[in-house]
């Protein structure tokens, strides 16, 4: 396991790697990986046995990096066969909000031409939306047709609520109307930040008169063929100030995620503004009944599918690449799920204990799905708490019915919001590290 990774096109060691060559002697696996985020990931790679930290320009098999770091330096490596990294070259196709509504409108068009229109309507699950400046004058077009309607502003490459604000009247961006008159030249000296203008969706799902959102985790560890797992955990984010339209300045009141939260004083401080995806999951079901709930959690899966599908053809498959995507849905009154975005680093910083334990028992099976001690077979289903719910086409459940198989009605390997009994699922799966007890 001991290969190397190299900034040079040959690959080799640099230097001696000590421990690495007494663990092989010894018959152990040992994984040098490389990581410098200072959250939740460094504890669980940390943990892990026989993985072993290098720091600067060693050589490593393993590396959990920020975008930034890929940004700079993918181009440059040259990985062997084993090596793992964990983002795809070009993921911002899927996790730029401009690029993704790009890739989901162009996908939606394909499906219209070449199955029909009902199809395509499956794509529907993203709000009307426009990239600006460039679209600007479509944009006006579509928003004198709606008079009266709110709309949100968002950067296309910012997080955690930076920038963000609501409008509904036009004299509240001409800026833009500014910026679009612009030559290309002028454009470029400004350095004009693009942002798409959404649609804003009034009639959110409230909880206790609160507006949330859901954060799903979605590991995609190939584009070709598309191979990706659905993680059971998850967690609904609650805004910490009652939602009204007759106020659109508090971003408390619209937004789950912004940087820095207000404290919601009828919530359990423990649990500060979150519920676990569980927790949701048999509120809805004690409220709506299980066939809505069933049918909503339905409409998820299409939504993961389909926004991983419109990019796969224009993503940059490399085998030593997988990526792991926090999704960011919003439910609205009708139990309609909207994809509101896609992160590529989604945060791994706890906001309490609970929410620490589930982020490292997530990081802890993505480590155990990409597999850098090769202690799978590469026909699992299920891994820990990740479901196979992609594997070059629809992964169904091993429990279906029997009768199921001569209809079309088959049950997706998903099991979002369920109970995961991962511990004992790992037991079941994974054979002992060389020289230690089982799991």
């Amino acid at each position: 396991m001991c290969a190397s990774v190299s900034k040079n096109k040959t690959s080799g060691y640099k230097g001696s790697t000590d421990c690495c060559k007494n663990e092989e002697r010894e018959g152990k696996t040992c994984v040098r990986y490389k990581c410098i985020l200072p959250n939740s990931i460094q504890n669980v790679l940390r943990q892990r046995p026989g993985w072993v930290e290098v720091r600067d320009d060693s050589e490593w098999d393993f590396n959990w990096c920020d975008v930034g770091w890929l940004r700079e330096n993918y181009d440059h490596l040259y990985m062997d066969e084993h090596v793992r990294i964990n983002h795809f070259r070009n993921h911002y196709e899927l996790t730029r909000k401009n690029l993704m509504v790009k890739n989901l409108k162009r996908y939606r068009k394909v499906l219209d031409r070449d199955i029909g229109h009902m199809e395509a309507s499956r794509c529907d699950f993203f709000p009307c939306t426009f990239a600006l400046p460039s679209e600007y004058h479509l944009f006006v077009e579509e928003f004198k047709r709606c008079p009266g309607s709110t709309w949100i502003m968002k950067p296309v490459a910012k997080s955690q609520g930076k920038g963000i604000f609501l409008f509904r009247k036009l004299k509240d961006i001409m800026e833009w109307k500014k910026d679009g008159a612009r030559s290309e030249e002028q454009k470029e000296s400004a350095q004009v930040e693009s942002y798409v203008a959404q649609r804003y969706i009034e009639n959110p799902y409230l909880i206790n008169g609160r507006k949330f959102d859901l954060r799903v985790y979605i590991l995609v560890t190939s584009y070709a063929p598309l191979k990706a797992w659905l993680y059971r955990d998850g967690f609904a984010r609650f805004s910490s100030t009652r939602f009204s339209l007759s106020s659109i300045d508090d971003k408390y009141m619209h937004l789950t995620n912004v940087a820095v939260q207000k404290t919601a004083p009828d919530y359990d401080p423990e649990k500060g503004c979150k519920w676990q995806m569980q927790q949701l999951r048999r509120y809805l079901t004690a409220k709506h009944g299980r066939a809505a709930v069933e049918t909503l959690f339905t409409e998820m899966d299409n939504i993961f599918v389909r926004s991983l599908r419109s990019v796969q053809k224009v993503m940059i498959n490399d085998k030593h690449c997988f990526e792991l995507y926090g999704y960011d849905i919003l439910l609205d009154v009708n139990l309609k799920p909207w994809l509101i975005e896609v992160n590529a680093s989604p945060s791994y910083t706890p906001s309490g204990q609970e929410d620490y334990e589930m982020k490292c028992r997530l990081l802890e099976d993505t480590l155990n799905v990409v597999d850098m001690e090769g202690r799978l077979t590469g026909k699992e289903k299920r891994v820990g708490g990740y479901d196979l719910m992609w594997n070059d086409g629809p992964v169904y459940r091993e429990d279906a019915n029997l009768e199921t198989f001569g209809s079309s009605c088959f049950t997706a390997n998903t099991h979002l919001g369920c109970v995961n009994d991962r511990e004992r699922q790992l037991r079941q799966l994974l054979k002992p590290y060389p020289g230690q007890k089982r799991i």
